[in-house]
């Protein structure tokens, strides 16, 4: 009996895996007037390093959900000397409506941080998680 119950809990891990697939999260550039953002972004097995992504660019990066719905990346932001902005830009947990194959973010020339929405398709404002 307990083997079939790991069997089940294995199938059931691996579906959700396979039906769920791959995200692309990208983060857009917006401040204007030339101004170039520092970003740093990575989750407990990936670091992307540090960028340096001008005005009207964006970064950008594919990967696979896990077994375990655990998928998480952060990012720390920075510009025009500014202190640095931490966001959370994916995790399963919270975002798998709202960036369900991708996640775009935006920030504007104010410095606000904007979310992508695909679920109600719209730009919802996220405040940074200093």
């Amino acid at each position: 009996m307990r083997n079939i119950t790991i069997l089940l809990l294995l199938l059931f891990g691996l579906s959700r895996f396979i039906v769920l697939g791959k995200v692309r999260v990208r983060v857009v550039n917006k401040l204007g007037s030339g101004m170039i953002m520092k970003i740093h972004c990575q989750s407990h097995d990936n670091d992307l390093g540090y960028l340096a992504v001008p005005d009207g660019l964006e970064v950008e990066w594919k990967f696979s959900l896990n077994i375990w719905g655990t998928t998480l990346f952060y990012c720390d932001v920075q510009w025009d000397n500014s202190n640095w902005h931490h966001f959370v830009a994916y995790s399963y947990e919270w975002y798998s409506n709202r960036c369900q194959t991708e996640c775009s973010w935006l920030i504007s020339k104010d410095g606000q941080l904007f979310v992508y929405n695909q679920e109600f398709g719209n730009w919802d404002l996220m405040p940074f998680q200093d």
